[in-house]
């Protein structure tokens, strides 16, 4: 069986600002859509409404994603092929229940505090520190309140 290609898809009420946030904690490039953008304008395929800027540039008004640096992309629409964050603009925020599903960060042994400062400076919230049996970890929210794990 080949493997699937997968990606994970995230609600937001601003998409732009929540790929910044992810690409700068997780080391990602935010995509640069631009290229196919600007053809798809030229064409007339898409219109200005559908559209904002971004980084100085063009970009789809309702998403954004975050690739990882070292992954292929294509060149002519901007899109990662491999590790990938897509965000997506919903109307409403985040129900103050807890997220079904959840990032762990890993930054490496004896960096959680280091990291959880960062990530803090970058505008993510400590939730809370746990200390278990098996491990210990601190839970975070991203600046749209979705919980994950610094390790």
């Amino acid at each position: 069986m080949v493997p699937t290609h997968w990606k994970v898809v995230v609600d937001s009420t601003d998409p732009h600002a929540q790929a910044d946030f992810w690409a700068a904690a997780l080391g990602y490039e935010v995509e640069d859509n631009s290229p196919l953008i600007e053809q798809l304008v030229t064409a007339g395929a898409v219109p200005e409404t559908v559209l904002t800027r971004h980084h100085d540039r063009r970009a789809w008004r309702t998403a954004a994603a975050v690739r990882h640096p070292d992954d292929p992309y294509d060149p002519a629409s901007g899109t990662g092929l491999g590790r990938r964050l897509l965000f997506n603009q919903v109307p409403e925020p985040k129900p103050a229940a807890k997220n079904r599903l959840h990032l762990d960060l890993h930054p490496g042994p004896g960096r959680r505090a280091e990291e959880t400062a960062r990530l803090a400076e970058l505008g993510a919230t400590v939730l809370r520190h746990v200390q278990e049996q098996g491990g210990e970890w601190t839970i975070m929210a991203d600046p749209e309140g979705n919980e994950f794990c610094v390790h």
